[in-house]
């Protein structure tokens, strides 16, 4: 079993930095994450270096149930988190090592459990239309059989503020059954999201005070004061938090992790991630929401593009003197960077850290640097984006250090065209044309369920004979973004179209990029990344390109 600690974080285990993106963020309105999805954004947030990745709610949730089986498997390897199932306590009546949904969370094989309980009496009485004995005997029975399995287990304790406001010993109660039994935290949750600081910071100190439990928070954001409230918890004594990436989550969403944990490292000097890891909060931002299909917010708080945007020539004028005059912290500390007007910062910096974590040294080399600076700079005034696109980027890296050019053939002409049958049915077939190295002409048809599946199998066609390596490479997902022309009278017709690919081969997977006004042919960009990308990583055979 993998541990129940995080990993390499300065504080280790004295503070958890908890994500719940997969669980709580997946229940935001127009969020729905495939299973490949997942485990994308779980190898995201711990090379971030959360403490703890809460998967989701296995044996409730299929694609939950399939996302542990998965990571059990070996498909998700975490270097500085501990996963985290997550499940309700049993139900009334039956005992824990009876109820399905508890022996669940031990199947999903997960190190730490997190459960959620009932703690206002309304709730426990008129929701789960039982008596506050037998809820703290379903919280105490179901965390000491997981316990006793071996698991690490945390409380949730929903609707505690509310709960406490209305009956402080019955939500107290609930906390020292679970904590009695072997609960390492108790966290008191906001689940309504009505609470603000000052309220939050009263009812975590007195909670502290008369229990000395080891307390944890959780916060919804309905008054817009998520990441308020879980700083101000933190400060009364909170040693675990629990947020979600950009604050994704029901109705107005939660507490957002990277304004927590930015507030947490620059204001309160609390080194809550692995070294060097708060450099990358920005990239892991913008990855994440690409992989959710939701446009970054360019006003989010210390991430976002306009976190430390100036357009008032006052404050131009003040920063040519000194930044700071106008930032509450240098931008690049986050992997952020200051922009004056409408003019990008060139981020050299970023490039050559991003080149160190490719494998790629750009140091002493200046001309390279500047070179990928320029190149993103133009693409991405174009639509491009390389935040969720490592594949593209380092292979941009490497046309720009002068490396050969690992397409394994150069395009003569490719044709896609789509038919609709008298029966309904939609058949796409695609014809590439294609010159290898030695100068050999291959000509390749075939048919698919759509434009980019076609094009995707005939290209295979004509290519895998003189790359057999190709065959192991698999085309695992595909999205499609619109990008707004800026024109009044675009109706979207003739919008930009950004098309992410994911990758993969025995040896893992990558994401590519391509950007076009037709969707086809960002697609083809983005499909010519990808087997240059593979290409960097097999045998390719003589004749056949380099």
């Amino acid at each position: 079993m993998s541990r129940t600690e995080p990993a390499e974080t300065p504080l280790g285990d004295a503070f958890h930095v908890y994500d719940t993106t997969l669980r709580d963020g997946a229940q935001r309105e127009g969020i729905s994450y495939s299973v490949a999805d997942k485990l994308a954004v779980a190898r995201h947030l711990d090379a971030l270096g959360v403490g703890f990745i809460e998967g989701g709610w296995p044996g409730a949730m299929p694609k939950d149930t399939e996302f542990f089986a998965r990571a059990a498997s070996g498909e998700l390897r975490l270097r500085h988190a501990a996963l985290v199932a997550f499940g309700a306590t049993r139900r009334a009546g039956l005992t824990a090592a009876a109820d399905p949904q508890v022996r669940a969370l031990l199947d999903s094989a997960a190190p730490v459990v997190t459960l959620v309980a009932k703690s206002d009496r309304r709730h426990i009485e008129r929701a789960l239309r039982t008596d506050v004995r037998e809820n703290c005997a379903m919280v105490a029975d179901t965390v000491a059989f997981l316990r006793g399995e071996g698991r690490r287990v945390f409380l949730d304790a929903e609707h505690f503020f509310d709960g406490y406001r209305f009956d402080p010993e019955t939500a107290l109660r609930v906390l020292d059954a679970a904590v009695g039994a072997g609960a390492d935290v108790a966290v008191l949750c906001d689940t309504n999201g009505g609470m603000l600081p000052l309220g939050i910071a009263e009812v975590v100190t007195e909670v502290a005070e008369r229990t000395g439990f080891r307390l944890g928070i959780h916060c919804q954001d309905d008054t817009g004061s998520a990441v308020a409230n879980s700083v101000t918890a933190v400060q009364a004594g909170a040693t675990h938090v629990q947020c979600t990436a950009n604050g994704y989550g029901e109705r107005t969403g939660n507490a957002d992790l990277f304004a927590v944990v930015g507030n947490l490292v620059t204001k309160l000097n609390m080194p809550v991630l692995p070294d060097g890891a708060f450099g990358e909060l920005t990239r892991t931002s913008h990855a994440l929401a690409e992989i959710a299909n939701i446009a970054p917010d360019t006003h989010q708080a210390y991430v976002g593009t306009s976190a430390f945007a100036h357009k008032a020539g006052l404050h131009a004028s003040a920063i040519k003197v000194d930044p700071e005059l106008y930032n509450h912290m240098d931008p690049v500390a986050v992997g952020n960077g200051q922009r004056v007007l409408v003019t990008e910062m060139a981020g050299r910096a970023s490039v050559e850290l991003k080149g160190v974590e490719l494998g790629l040294d750009l140091a002493g080399r200046p001309d390279v640097v500047s070179s990928v600076v320029a190149t993103v700079k133009e693409r991405e005034a174009q639509g491009w984006s390389f935040e969720a696109a490592d594949a593209s980027l380092e292979l941009l890296m490497r046309s720009a250090l002068g490396g050969a050019d690992r397409v394994p053939f150069a395009l003569e002409s490719y044709r896609v065209i789509v038919e609709h049958g008298a029966d309904g049915d939609v058949v796409a077939e695609a014809t590439v044309r294609v010159v290898l190295a030695d100068g050999q002409r291959l000509i390749a048809t075939a048919e698919g369920n759509g434009p980019v599946n076609a094009l995707d199998a005939a290209l295979r066609g004509a290519l895998t004979p003189s790359c057999p390596w190709l065959s192991d490479v698999e085309l695992s997902d595909y999205k499609v973004r619109i990008l707004t022309t800026g024109r009044s009278d675009s109706y979207g017709t003739d919008a930009v179209t950004r098309v992410l690919v994911e990758s993969t081969n025995r040896s893992g997977s990558w994401t590519t990029v391509g950007v076009h006004s037709n969707v086809v042919e960002a697609s083809w960009l983005a499909l010519v990344d990808a087997l240059a990308y593979a290409a960097l990583r097999a045998p390719v055979p003589a004749g056949a390109g380099s």
